[in-house]
C-alpha cells in the first residue's frame, strides 16, 4: 500500500462489522434481488435473470471509475475522490446529464471480484474516498464487493452517492457499512417528481431515506478538510422553482438538523429534448433566492 493511504487516521465504519455480519448483510441484499424491491419502486422482477426497471440485471456493471475532481471540495481534497460510476438507474429523470449511463445502461459488466480490485486501485492512487454513484441498484453486489476489499486491505470511508429515491429497509442493511450518504433531494414537487422522473411518490420515499441515513451517520464530519462519516445533502434549483425548493430545505433544517451540510446547486443544464418548463438554464436571481432561504432556515454548511 503506498504510504499516503498508511497515514489515514480514520477507520471506516465496515471495518467494525464482523465476517459473520457482513455475510449475513450480504444474502439478505441479495435475496431481494431475487424479487427486486432495492428501490420503491419494488418492481419485483427477478434480476438473476432479467432487467428491472432500472435497465439492471445481475451483473455489476460501471461506466468509468478514477480519482475525481468535480465533486465537493470536501470529498476531493488535492488527490480526488475514487468514483466508481454504475449503469442504470431507478429515477431515469428526463433532464438527465449521464443520458446514456444512467438511461441507455453504457458500461462494462464486472464480476464483485473484479471491483473490489478497483476500489484497491482507487485508494492507491491516493484517492480520499471510494464515491458509488447511482448505486441502489447493485447494493448487494457493491457490498460484496467492498467486503472482499476489506479483507484485503481497504481503509477508505464510501461515499452512496444516490438519487435520493431509497428503499428505507435497504438502508437499514447498510448500517455500519456507509460512512457518508450523499443523497440528492431533487422535488417537493409531487408534479415535478411525476413529470420529470416517473416517482410520484419521491419526496416521502425520499424523507424517510434521508432521516433513516442521518440517524445513522449524523451531521457531516470534516477532518483536516476532508468528509469522513455523515450526511450530505444536495439540492439542484430547477427553473420555475419547479423543484419546490423552500419545502425541500425546510425539511432539511426541521427535520434533518439546522447543522446539515447542504450543497445547493445552481449548475441545471437543460438536455435535448426537455420539456418546455425546463428548456432554459436557471438565472442567477433563481439561484440566489434557493440560497437566501436556506440560510433563512439556518442552514449555512456547504452553501456557496
Amino acid at each position: 500500500m503506498c504510504g499516503v493511504n498508511m497515514a489515514i487516521k480514520f477507520t471506516p465504519s465496515y471495518l467494525k462489522l464482523s465476517e459473520g455480519q457482513f455475510n449475513e448483510r450480504i444474502q439478505q441484499l441479495y435475496d431481494i434481488l431475487r424479487h427486486c424491491e432495492l428501490c420503491p419502486r419494488k418492481c419485483g422482477v427477478d434480476r438473476l435473470n432479467k432487467t428491472g426497471y432500472c435497465n439492471a440485471g445481475y451483473n455489476l456493471r460501471i461506466s468509468y471509475y478514477g480519482p475525481h475532481h468535480g465533486e465537493e471540495d470536501i470529498l476531493v481534497g488535492n488527490r480526488g475522490s475514487g468514483t466508481i460510476f454504475l449503469s442504470g438507474c431507478s429515477l431515469r429523470c428526463v433532464y438527465c446529464q449521464n443520458y446514456s449511463i444512467s438511461i441507455l445502461g453504457e458500461g462494462k459488466d464486472i464480476s464483485e471480484e473484479e471491483c473490489a480490485g478497483i476500489m484497491l486501485q482507487l485508494q492507491n492512487r491516493g484517492c480520499h474516498n471510494i464515491n458509488l454513484v447511482t448505486p441502489t441498484h447493485f447494493a448487494p453486489q457493491l457490498v460484496k464487493a467492498l467486503s472482499i476489499a476489506a479483507h484485503k486491505g481497504l481503509r477508505l470511508p464510501v461515499v452512496w452517492n444516490c438519487g435520493g429515491y431509497e428503499n428505507v429497509d435497504v438502508i437499514y442493511l447498510l448500517e455500519d457499512i456507509v460512512d457518508i450518504y450523499m443523497p440528492d433531494i431533487k422535488y417537493s414537487r409531487r408534479d415535478s417528481a411525476v413529470l420529470f422522473s416517473n416517482a410520484e411518490d419521491y419526496f416521502e420515499r425520499c424523507k424517510e431515506a434521508v432521516k433513516e441515513m442521518h440517524r445513522q451517520v449524523g451531521d457531516l464530519e470534516i477532518e483536516d478538510g476532508i468528509a469522513r462519516r455523515g450526511l450530505l445533502i444536495r439540492h439542484l434549483v430547477l427553473p420555475e422553482d419547479l423543484a419546490g425548493s423552500e419545502a425541500v430545505l425546510s425539511f432539511i433544517a426541521r427535520e434533518i438538523s439546522p447543522h446539515s451540510y447542504v450543497n445547493v446547486m445552481g449548475q441545471y443544464y437543460p438536455r435535448s429534448g426537455c420539456p418546455v418548463k425546463l428548456n432554459r438554464r436557471i438565472t442567477d436571481e433563481e439561484f440566489r433566492w434557493t440560497v437566501e432561504i436556506a440560510k433563512k432556515l439556518g442552514l449555512r454548511r456547504g452553501l456557496q
